[in-house]
């Protein structure tokens, strides 16, 4: 493994889990949909259908060279009333990504049918690199050993290839696909994380036709905000990880744990040696994954105090948790997301601080209490980069009737950059209603299922709502 991967490999095990293959896992190439290779294997892939499309490999390049991707199809229990299409996060994840979740979706689509395809580059569409990435190799679909080594030369040995698998390639793979199953029915469009931002630079690109309404999970800030980008993460997860510490505060069954405000604790703590120990090698990066679930984020305060007491067991019990969610993932053959597209992705189109050191990195973490390492990614390198297209900060000229779901604790996609990137749709007199979840993290049909199958019933129902609005589970 690559040394700085090395040292990320804790932080990053959440999505990168390296899932054992069973025969007959890999789906043979169908250009039409058939029962699926794996469909017997896993309860929640049962009944369903796959297809492998040829599409180009560059859409307005050469027409001579084409790739694969892979399709799954979750028919509807009884008559189907509509289509929904859904676009996983990244870049380098699967759809794969949303199996778990399959009931959670189906009650807040009814009667749908549910198209999940795997973007170009993961799961069981063309890899990036076709032979270290295969489910069968010795590492699975992870980079295992002299892996890293090959794959990163093939990547160097054809530069055109690699440059290809771009985002705006990747929103023609979409409406390639949709257009291929487009049966005239409704359909309906979702996408969370980086599928927010492919689902918009298809609409804008490449737009499906007849498509109903669109449904945007934790969307990510504007493509030309300098402020929320990919390199900056570690500011955004800081900010959310202070306002718990805040919140603990203001609740006296929490802040009863501390005689100091929960900040100066904490900072106390991460200059102590010993709690450093317990914490890791990567303290803030520690802490900070445990805000990606609200079960995890409300042992913090627990965590903090038995830290101080030299007790980990409260840690140890969210670390537990939270390998509990990669394991979710684990039985499906494609569910590692994709290093090299990941890097490839992130460091052409969404960073725009391509000088960035680690040095610098070090720099801006060390006033801070939380950090992502996500930041650090973006040094990887040693695979060709490719430039920016036109298409790159432009808005969709028309958009379908689009929903926003959003939580106001989310330390991934910024809160106030999916606000902003509201404010830039209204002004463009674009139809979109942000519905903000209290209290909520990232990806909102894991973290906030309640209030995701409640707005989407009611989008589908009855439309947007008249004005944005806010999903609390916990009011009266």
């Amino acid at each position: 493994m690559k040394p700085l991967l090395r040292i990320l490999a804790p932080a990053l095990s959440l999505l990168l889990v390296s899932p054992a293959v069973a025969q007959g896992d890999v789906q043979e190439s169908a250009a039409e949909f058939v029962a699926c290779a794996d469909a017997d294997k896993h309860m929640a892939l049962n009944g369903t259908l796959c297809a492998q499309i040829p599409a180009p490999l560059d859409h307005q390049g050469e027409a001579a060279r084409y790739i694969d991707l892979f399709v799954r199809k979750f028919p509807a229990s009884g008559e189907s009333q509509g289509q929904l299409w859904l676009v996983a996060g990244g870049p380098g994840e699967a759809g794969v990504s949303f199996y778990p979740f399959i009931d959670t979706i189906r009650a807040s689509v009814p009667g749908f049918d549910l198209y999940i395809p795997d973007h170009r580059g993961t799961g069981f569409s063309t890899r990036l690199c076709v032979v270290e990435e295969s489910p069968e190799s010795d590492g699975g679909a992870a980079l295992e050993g002299a892996e890293w080594g090959s794959c990163f030369g093939a990547l160097n040995a054809d530069p055109k290839r690699t440059k290809a698998f771009t985002i705006s390639n990747a929103a023609h793979d979409l409406n390639l696909l949709m257009t291929r199953f487009d049966n005239g029915q409704k359909r309906y469009l979702y996408g969370v994380s980086y599928g927010t931002q492919l689902v918009l630079r298809t609409l804008a690109i490449a737009p499906p036709d007849n498509v109903d309404g669109v449904i945007l999970d934790s969307i990510i800030p504007p493509e030309t905000n300098a402020q929320w980008d990919l390199s900056r993460r570690s500011a955004v997860t800081d900010i959310v990880g202070r306002q718990v510490l805040r919140d603990c505060d203001q609740d006296p069954d929490c802040s009863k744990l501390f005689v100091r405000p929960l900040e100066e604790e904490l900072q106390t703590l991460l200059a102590d040696p010993a709690a450093q120990e317990m914490l890791g090698p990567k303290p803030k990066y520690t802490l900070s994954g445990l805000l990606d679930l609200p079960e995890t984020r409300a042992m913090l305060p627990n965590v903090i105090a038995g830290l101080r007491a030299g007790d980990p067991a409260w840690l140890d019990h969210a670390k537990a948790r939270l390998a509990g969610l990669g394991k979710m993932f684990a039985p499906y053959a494609q569910g590692f997301s994709s290093v090299p597209l990941v890097s490839l992705i992130s460091r052409s189109e969404n960073n725009p601080r391509p000088d960035l050191t680690a040095e610098q990195i070090a720099a801006e973490e060390e006033g801070l209490l939380f950090a992502s390492p996500l930041p650090s990614l973006l040094l990887m390198g040693g695979i060709p980069d490719y430039e920016r297209d036109e298409h790159f900060g432009t808005l969709p000229k028309v958009m379908p009737p689009t929903l926003l779901l959003h939580g106001d604790l989310d330390p991934k996609t910024a809160y106030a950059g999916a606000q902003e990137h509201v404010e830039l749709l209204e002004a463009a007199e674009r139809e979109v209603r942000l519905v903000t979840i209290k209290d909520a993290p990232h990806y909102i049909l894991m973290t906030a299922p309640q209030c995701f199958v409640l707005s989407v019933r009611t989008f589908l129902a009855d439309g947007l709502p008249p004005a944005s609005t806010l999903c609390d589970l916990d009011a009266d």
